[in-house]
């Protein structure tokens, strides 16, 4: 079965002389980064992809942010006031805001970025569910007027996870939530370079000069000042991980976002450099299934399939041997959060049976239909996943037509619901960060929404209903119970299939120091 380590076992050769074509990393107000994947999207409200994220926090900024215990914190906003029983909420923006255009930012800027993400992201939609009116009251102040007290409104405008509230000029904000923004005017701290973008290879952001950062709290994630120390941010796409580690060695990269783990021992042996996870909830790895097309469009199928994995094989081929980099025995939630659970977790924890898994095949009605996995080239992760995956598949005999690209053309074709034979897709197998599903709320795999949830488009009514009593539960036990319901439901409906749990350690230059612990940020960094 081809592996993550057959991969390295091709590289290895190369990593002791690749020499991309960079340049050195000398100038102390230059990083020079390798970010996990090519940015293919640059609009954060239009696609969930990490990398596009990242992306975001460099070139945008959010009304809350979270801090490093993920309270909401006012960012863009110099505060907020809840009246009338939580049902009305003020918020007024703090001085200096400004776009990268040179123009102010308004509050009608705000409330066209926030009702387009309302359309595309689950806890928009959960919000403007809510939301009788969002209006600029004035130029400086927006207003939300509630149905009904939703005390979890900063949360959702703090989110940091994709899709990701960001601030856009008006102007770009009214762009339909379905079609992609290609023109990247925010108001963060960085600005990006559009004219030095080199699809599959660079992307470069410049320190904004006009961004004030906030006066008060502390940094920490993507809460306080955002304080920039340096000039220029250069992400260098180098899919081969040999030639990354290289470039970090060298000298000619300073980060390297997701150094894989068989490569991680020489680097942290290098006194020049520092390995450390700095995103603790981990990833968790997952396989998504599109519910409109055969195969998978058949409840009985998915929970077939569910039968068949087995977590360890998965995230040893992610993670390599050392089984403190990942775990097993994960449902919804990330473990030990406070709503992860093990009710129903006997279908991914006990034997695997693959002579039961057939048998439940055939008698769900499966008679070999073309199974269409997209399949990823350039992600070392999710290749594993994949290949690990397409092996899975095939062992309990499903027809398997695995169709490899890059992860920007998955991303790009998973939106695609036409069938398979027309250029759809029937599974694919991608991640989210620990912090990406915490709780029912920001959890986007985990909707049943039809056409409005993310690609796979599963309707789980009960799966709905759950979330919704999640959001009303009094208290955290409360809460809790509602968590164990809801993974059981998941179970049978099998909105994705969870792969485990694993944790990535980033890789960067003692010579920088300040990097927060958080997915990749570049304020409060210092190159020395």
């Amino acid at each position: 079965m081809p592996t993550r380590r057959a991969f390295i076992a091709g590289t290895a050769a190369a990593f002791a002389v690749s020499k991309p074509n960079i340049g050195r990393g000398a100038d102390k107000n230059v990083i020079k980064f390798v970010p996990q994947g090519d940015l293919a999207v640059v609009d954060p409200i239009w696609t969930t992809a990490t990398v596009t994220r990242n992306h975001a926090f460099l070139a945008y900024d959010t009304l809350f942010g979270q801090d490093e215990s993920y309270k909401a914190q006012p960012q863009m906003a110099e505060g907020a006031l809840a009246e009338a029983d939580g049902k009305t909420w003020t918020i007024k923006l703090r001085e200096g805001l400004t776009f990268h255009d040179g123009t102010p930012v308004l509050a009608k800027d705000c409330v066209a970025s926030l009702s387009r993400w309302g359309k595309r992201d689950s806890f928009g939609q959960t919000l403007m569910a809510q939301t009788d009116e969002l209006v600029a009251v004035d130029d400086k102040t927006l207003r939300f007027r509630l149905k009904k007290s939703f005390p979890l409104l900063p949360d959702a405008l703090a989110k940091m996870t994709a899709s990701v509230p960001v601030i856009m000029p008006e102007r770009l904000a009214r762009t339909e939530a379905t079609t992609q923004v290609t023109e990247v005017i925010g108001s963060g701290p960085f600005r990006f370079i559009a004219s030095e973008r080199q699809s599959g290879s660079r992307a470069v952001y410049e320190k904004f000069a006009g961004y004030v950062p906030r006066s008060d709290g502390r940094p920490g994630r993507t809460a306080g000042p955002k304080i920039v120390h340096v000039e220029r941010i250069e992400w260098h796409t180098l899919p081969d991980p040999a030639t990354a580690a290289a470039a970090l060695q060298s000298g000619e990269i300073d980060w390297v976002e997701q150094p894989l783990p068989d490569i991680l021992p020489l680097l942290a042996k290098d006194p020049r450099l520092e390995v450390a996870i700095k995103e603790t909830t981990g990833s968790i790895a997952i396989m998504r299934m599109n519910h409109l097309h055969p195969p998978f469009d058949n409840p009985a199928i998915r929970r077939a399939v569910l039968m068949a994995i087995d977590q360890a094989e998965f995230m040893e081929a992610v993670g390599g041997p050392d089984k403190e980099l990942w775990r097993t025995g994960v449902g919804l939630f990330p473990p030990g959060t406070p709503m992860a659970n093990d009710a129903g977790m006997e279908v991914l924890n006990g034997p695997r049976d693959i002579g039961k898994v057939k048998q439940a095949l055939a008698a769900a009605g499966y008679k070999g239909e073309k199974v269409v996995l997209l399949g990823v080239t350039d992600l070392a992760n999710l290749k594993a996943e994949c290949e690990v995956g397409a092996e899975m598949l095939k062992r309990i005999g499903m027809n398997v037509d695995y169709q490899v690209m890059d992860w920007g053309a998955v991303v790009t074709r998973r939106a695609n619901k036409e069938p398979p034979g027309n250029g759809g897709w029937n599974c694919f197998f991608t991640g989210w960060n620990g912090i990406d599903i915490l709780d029912p709320v920001g959890h986007i795999s985990l909707r049943g929404n039809g056409a409005a949830a993310w690609p796979g488009w599963p309707v789980a009514p009960k799966i709905e209903a759950l979330r919704e009593a999640w959001m009303e539960a009094a208290d955290l036990p409360a809460k809790q119970k509602i968590a164990a319901e809801l993974q059981k439901q998941a179970f049978e409906d099998v909105p994705y299939a969870p792969l485990g749990q694993y944790f990535q350690p980033t890789a960067f230059s003692r010579k920088l120091t300040g990097v927060l612990p958080s997915f990749p940020t570049f304020w409060n960094v210092k190159r020395v």
